[in-house]
């Protein structure tokens, strides 16, 4: 009788263990910490040896959305009369650690979809800053891409 219930104990325990649900290692708590809306304040891209800063604070509005499972970005200019363009784009996302990789699922520039972009978070404070290569082979595209954004209160 004990043998048999240390038995059902144990085969209880590794049940529930094997459950099928895997959790991400969210880097001790950066996942949540990363939910939240954000404000590009300056994007710097490096391709072939030239560096391009853009400050995103003057005539560009640029927004990233972060939820537990998706992130949606929206980008415009800030001068209503101009015929700058609009982007946007969004989908699925995972952490791990520091390595935060997006999902790309729907973009004004089509070709965007469907890839994915690995970057290195960091955050301190209410600053997030994100490292990755963006790399679409197709597009032409292969450039180191570091963003900074600040959370927006509510």
């Amino acid at each position: 009788m004990i043998k048999r219930s240390i038995a059902s104990v144990l085969i209880s325990a590794l049940l529930c263990a094997c459950n099928g649900e895997t959790k991400k290692n969210d880097g001790g708590g950066l996942s949540g910490s990363l939910v939240g809306t954000w404000q590009l304040l300056s994007g710097t891209l490096i391709e072939k040896g030239d560096t391009s800063v853009t400050d995103y604070t003057k005539n560009t509005s640029f927004i990233k959305i972060i939820n537990g499972s998706h992130f949606a970005f929206l980008k415009h200019s800030v001068n209503k009369d101009s015929a700058a363009n609009y982007d946007s784009g969004g989908g699925r996302y995972t952490l791990v650690d520091s390595s935060y990789t997006e999902h790309l699922e729907y973009c004004n520039e089509r070709e965007w979809e469907g890839h994915d972009f690995t970057f290195t978070v960091s955050l301190k404070n209410d600053t997030l800053v994100q490292r990755g290569i963006e790399k679409i082979e197709k597009a032409g595209i292969d450039r180191l891409n570091i963003e900074k954004y600040v959370r927006l209160k509510n």
